[in-house]
């Protein structure tokens, strides 16, 4: 996610709030990763996606009540963190078995990421969504900490703590080697 201007992104909102489906493009361009990384850190990887585009139609059609165009990132946040699995789901939204295979990678490197993120989401809140916008959206600790509106220093605690939970939850030490006659 590249850096976010709050001038650029409130000019967007100003616009969308009047109608500018231009606007709204570059809005959903800028933020769905950071969506995605919020949804992803409580659901698998279907529902997070599905999740994601549900979380934009409510915030475009709420977007009026939006008071500080400058705040979106962090309103869009509390949306996604407002958001609820589909009643049909609810039984599996921790099961990724039926989750499509990335081509991409190969089997092992598949089950390690669907492992790692399993082991991220057993962590508690604020370390599952800081880790999943750093490791799996690729956002630094200030874009983290701006687009969120959680202070700089504590994105930095979040992560630094979160790291240490995950590598104790993969049974890694702290040299990056796993535990001899471990295997996730």
């Amino acid at each position: 996610m590249q850096g976010i201007d709050n001038t650029e992104v409130s000019l967007w909102v100003t616009a969308a709030q009047r109608g500018s489906p231009q606007a709204f493009k570059h809005l959903h361009r800028r933020f769905v990763a950071l969506v995605h990384g919020v949804l992803l850190s409580r659901f698998r990887p279907a529902i997070a996606e599905e999740l994601t585009q549900e979380c934009f139609l409510l915030a475009f059609t709420k977007l009026g009540q939006l008071r500080d165009p400058a705040k979106f990132g962090p309103w869009i946040v509390t949306i996604a963190r407002r958001m609820h699995a589909p009643m049909e789901s609810l039984d599996r939204v921790n099961d990724e078995a039926d989750e499509p295979a990335d081509p991409r990678y190969d089997l092992e490197s598949a089950v390690d990421a669907a492992a790692i993120l399993a082991a991220i989401r057993r962590l508690p809140e604020a370390y599952r969504e800081t880790l999943v916008l750093r490791l799996v959206e690729g956002m630094s600790g200030a874009e983290i900490a701006v687009a969120t509106g959680i202070g700089p220093e504590s994105v930095r605690v979040n992560l630094h703590r979160g790291m240490k939970k995950l590598r104790e939850a993969l049974s890694i030490e702290s040299n990056g080697s796993r535990n001899e006659g471990d295997r996730v």
